[in-house]
């Protein structure tokens, strides 16, 4: 079995583990009731895609 000859630096166990971070969601503004939603999304306020509304949306009271 293939045993390490030396220990792992923290120099190098960190360069490693930089990638392991959370990305936030990227957010653009609704053209049509500028709340942020999703690139390439329906908005779920409003319902609208390209120009168009693609679904019903309940207004909330």
């Amino acid at each position: 079995m293939a045993v390490p000859k030396r220990k792992t630096s923290k120099s190098r166990r960190d360069k490693r583990r930089s990638h392991h971070k959370l990305n936030f969601p990227t957010l653009v503004e609704c053209p049509q009731c500028h709340k942020p939603k999703i690139p390439h999304r329906v908005c779920p306020n409003c319902g609208y895609y390209n120009k168009r509304e693609v679904i019903k949306v309940e207004k909330k009271k």
